[in-house]
């Protein structure tokens, strides 16, 4: 359970981008299958800018929780996905 808290203390910055980005796809797109796959997009993204900048003493601290670069971006999708799906199922109810 702590590990998974670390991970969303993790996510909470790209929560408000996260958010953004939904709007801004359900605006042009509003389908659920381009929203993922930009999510996919950026994640991936995130996880190229993380270890390749000196944000990279972060994952230090998810390494010493026997947390993996790669299980924690995969957690973070999988946790972005979800809100994406919650927040698409609201966006089409009130268009």
């Amino acid at each position: 359970m702590h590990r998974f808290l670390a991970i969303l203390a993790f996510y909470k910055p790209f929560v408000v981008w996260s958010f953004v980005v939904n709007a801004l796809i359900g605006f042009l797109n509003p389908h659920l299958v381009p929203a993922i796959v930009t999510k996919l997009f950026l994640t991936v993204f995130a996880w190229y800018y993380v270890s390749e900048t000196p944000n990279k003493r972060k994952l230090i601290f998810f390494r010493n929780l026997g947390i993996s670069p790669f299980r924690l971006f995969s957690k973070v999708f999988i946790v972005d996905c979800i809100l994406t799906i919650i927040f698409f199922t609201v966006f089409s109810e009130f268009t």
